[in-house]
């Protein structure tokens, strides 16, 4: 019973760090697509003034 116990606060803390750590890639995913949308954007205004 006692080693049952250990291994299910061991599995719920290894779990809790797992998940965090999605978060924080999925927190950086979105800043780079942020990015990567605002350069384009950037890119297509130099284009349309150079064009002009």
């Amino acid at each position: 019973m006692h080693s049952k116990k250990i291994f299910t606060i061991a599995s719920i803390v290894l779990m809790t760090a797992a998940l965090s750590s999605c978060g924080n890639t999925i927190r950086g995913m979105g800043k780079d697509a942020a990015s990567t949308v605002n350069a384009t954007q950037s890119a297509g205004h130099s284009v349309a003034k150079a064009a002009r």
